[in-house]
């Protein structure tokens, strides 16, 4: 298995490795004013186009707070742990009914053993590459809410368990979902926009559901090598263009193999770690994946 650290320079680690709370915060607050923008888009043009085009954006918008959840649960978004915990839980897990706390715990297991028949996210990437219909199938769950309903049933039986993480708040963490979910709404009424909530939420248990399931595949799925623990082979990134990370891959959760490769590198450096190890020739033996129809293409057989 690669060890990263031996091909790094201390300098080079301590570039890749810092972190900065301008970043952080600029993430986070610029995420929410997009969502608020689109959501009031949606009022000012109530027009089912707009509506539509809405509903598809604001699933990448969620994505994007989860992703930054992820960081949290990793310690690397802020430079304190306490803002990490704080804004990770508040105002990135719960709104879209994530857990930091569940996140975390299972992430870190995934992390470890990543390449192994133990990954507790094995079950998500397993099977592929699945056949059209199987995959229309999973298609259809999500965006009908099938599979948002099974995510809020499991938090209304007063849990939530992520890539094999439990959350430790049992019933307590239903009430923070539902005050959590009736502030936003209070904030959207405050700005005379209140109906949009339900476009939110919506959108949360549908096109976001798909989102997140493309990003996964995009990790993981149909990778040269499941079962080797050099994340190189085990995991994929997508050098997506511009308009396809806006849509299903936002603050950089493309580079999946790179943070693999060093998890403690902020999702802002990432760019930069993998024009670094590209410089070193670490990853001239890795699949090169451009966008993500080529990676439905490589994940999905049509027939």
């Amino acid at each position: 298995m690669l060890k990263i650290n031996d091909y790094l320079t201390l300098a080079e680690r301590e570039q890749v490795l810092s972190r900065s709370d301008f970043w952080a915060w600029w993430l986070v607050l610029s995420t929410w004013m997009l969502t608020l923008a689109l959501l009031w888009l949606a009022a000012a043009f109530p027009h089912p186009v707009t509506i539509l085009l809405v509903w598809a954006l604001l699933a990448g918008r969620q994505l994007g707070l989860s992703v930054l959840m992820h960081e949290a649960g990793h310690n690397t978004l802020f430079a304190s742990r306490a803002l990490n915990q704080g804004v990770g839980q508040w105002l990135c897990a719960l709104p879209t009914l994530n857990d930091l706390t569940a996140y975390a715990s299972g992430h870190l297991d995934h992390h470890r053993l990543a390449g192994t028949p133990e990954d507790p996210d094995l079950p998500n990437y397993r099977a592929y590459p699945v056949d059209g219909t199987s995959f229309r199938r999973k298609v259809v769950r999500d965006l009908t809410g099938q599979t948002g309903f099974k995510l809020t049933a499991g938090i209304l039986r007063g849990g939530l368990v992520h890539f094999g993480g439990h959350s430790s708040d049992g019933n307590a963490l239903l009430l923070k979902q539902v005050g959590v979910q009736a502030a936003l709404a209070a904030i959207l009424m405050l700005l005379g926009i209140g109906w949009t909530w339900w476009l939110w939420f919506a959108s949360l248990m549908t096109s976001y559901m798909l989102v997140a399931r493309l990003r996964q595949i995009a990790e993981h799925a149909a990778v040269p090598d499941t079962d080797n623990p050099d994340p190189r082979f085990n995991t994929r990134t997508v050098e997506a263009p511009v308009w396809q990370r806006f849509l299903m891959a936002p603050h950089f959760v493309n580079y999946h193999l790179e943070h693999h490769l060093l998890p403690g590198v902020p999702c802002y450096r990432l760019p930069s770690f993998r024009a670094l190890l590209k410089d070193k020739g670490l990853l001239d033996e890795v699949p090169s994946f451009n966008g993500y129809q080529q990676v439905l293409r490589h994940t999905v057989q049509w027939g």
